[in-house]
């Protein structure tokens, strides 16, 4: 007689930790992207409110400003993911998104004082502390997630990246405007950050069996699932880094991230140039504009995620075929839309408008495509993977504006955008290739407890195998043949 699994509550504290998870992800990414609504109001003020402050920085100061974050964030990518392991995802994601807060607050009296300089300084500390983000999100998504609901509850909590997206460029505009004046912008994002502290410190578990709030059924659901050893909440695994940088399929969720990365960047960071230089829009003015493909990959990421349910459910096709698939459309269909922006003319701006909404709508299908596949190929050290894929992916989002800086010598000349974009569109489209060939959403071998053995203990059974067989003689074939089969077989096994 066949047992049904174990299930826990369809609403339960999983479903809080991967809601907690978006909250963070979204004022996080408030604070992190205000910065680019916020410096135009500091050097302009009579377009917001003129009653504050205003500052003459050139344009390559304010590109410093703009990028001082990235500096500090890709260096605790890797250092992030060791010290959730460490100290467990709730204390780590706290100090993070404490510290974010405390500088957003800090930001307006230290720029008085200290310029651009300071503004950079603020940036790049903000950038520290952030980057352990991701790595934590990830773990934690693999200590609270069963297997079958990891697309669900990993996608809803990836989105808080584009919520955070659409509405640091809303809020922001509307605070700069108001009585608060660009200094509320930070004010507000520090509050929000703080706010989710305090609900984080209160919810947050690094797994089932700490939680204050989750029912025994829940818990029973949610460990059985993952298959953990009883002891495995009280011990460290040691990581099997050989066995990480020599796997196929992790070299393949590699390749595929910083592919993935390069065609969003040139989405996001040429295509309005692009738009200005040769359909003469200014496009970067219109916060509508501007924010139309953030939107489109926010709300399309919700229907990726019904999607994704609703084929996992029926069992119309596998979480491999799935990952695939999804990371197929949001791949090369931006890819042909690259291709396609790139024959415009001025006279198809409504046309260009369309593409790069949809463009980058289409693609929010990467996130259940291939950024959730490192906890597909290991739970275990799923923090370690994503931060190795994330430190070499962030490399990338620096060399997109220097190659198209070294094609495009004029911004006017329709032909080396189109070299751009058809660069771009090579890279989404060979990216995705290596993910089908040798991508997999199946655990590997090294992400196992024990992948790991001490040396003594695998010593120590060999040298027992070899005594037993010095021990037991063989058996003589003739009486084998002379021997019954019950006999044989008893003899068989005693050998």
């Amino acid at each position: 007689m066949t047992h049904k699994p174990c299930k826990g509550p369809r609403l339960g504290v999983r479903h809080l930790q991967s809601f907690l998870l978006f909250l963070g992800l979204t004022v996080m990414h408030i604070a992190r992207l205000n910065v680019s609504v916020a410096i135009v109001a500091m050097t302009n003020a009579a377009t917001t409110n003129p009653n504050f402050p205003e500052y003459e920085w050139t344009l390559k100061q304010k590109s410093y400003i703009l990028s001082s974050f990235y500096w500090g964030y890709i260096l605790t990518l890797c250092p992030g993911s060791f010290l959730c392991r460490r100290y467990g995802a709730k204390v780590v994601l706290f100090v993070a998104s404490c510290g974010t807060a405390v500088f957003s607050l800090m930001t307006p009296w230290c720029i008085t004082w200290g310029g651009w300089q300071v503004f950079c300084a603020i940036r790049i500390l903000q950038g520290l502390f952030q980057g352990v983000i991701f790595p934590c999100v990830t773990e934690h998504l693999a200590m609270w997630s069963p297997p079958e609901e990891r697309n669900r509850l990993g996608a809803f909590s990836y989105t808080g990246t584009d919520c955070g997206t659409v509405l640091a460029m809303f809020i922001s505009g509307m605070i700069a405007k108001g009585a608060m004046g660009w200094p509320g912008i930070s004010y507000v994002s520090g509050a929000l950050c703080a706010a989710w502290c305090f609900l984080w410190l209160i919810f947050a578990s690094n797994n089932a069996t700490e939680s204050r709030f989750i029912g025994e059924a829940e818990c029973k659901y949610i460990e059985s699932s993952l298959e953990h050893n009883e002891d495995f909440h009280d011990r460290t695994i040691p990581i099997p880094w050989k066995a990480i940088w020599t796997s196929v399929p992790f070299l393949a969720l590699l390749v595929t991230r910083c592919a993935e990365t390069y065609g969003l960047s040139t989405l996001q960071a040429e295509i309005p140039s692009y738009m200005n230089g040769v359909l003469n829009m200014e496009i970067q003015s219109n916060a509508v504009f501007s924010s139309l493909p953030f939107l489109a990959m926010w709300l399309l990421s919700y229907v990726y995620l019904i999607a994704a349910d609703v084929l996992l459910k029926k069992k119309i096709l596998s979480l491999t075929s799935v990952r695939k698939l999804f990371n197929t459309l949001s791949f090369w269909i931006p890819a042909a839309a690259l291709i396609g922006i790139g024959f415009l003319s001025e006279e198809n701006k409504n046309l260009a408008i369309v593409l790069m909404t949809v463009s980058v709508g289409v693609n929010s299908g990467a996130t259940i495509g291939s950024s959730l596949n490192s906890i597909d190929l290991s739970p275990n050290h799923a923090g370690i993977l994503i931060g190795l894929s994330n430190t070499v992916a962030n490399v990338i989002p620096i060399l997109t504006p220097l190659i198209a800086g070294e094609i495009v010598a004029d911004k006017h000349n329709r032909g080396q955008w189109q070299i751009v974009f058809g660069l771009a569109a090579v890279i989404f489209f060979m990216g995705n290739m290596v993910f089908i060939i040798w991508g997999t959403a199946k655990a590997q071998p090294w992400d196992a407890d024990d992948f790991l053995k001490p040396k003594d203990a695998e010593s120590a059974c060999q040298k027992s195998k070899s005594i037993g067989a010095e021990v037991a003689p063989p058996i003589d074939p003739v009486l084998e043949q002379q021997i019954s089969w019950p006999e044989r077989y008893t003899a068989k096994a005693i050998e």
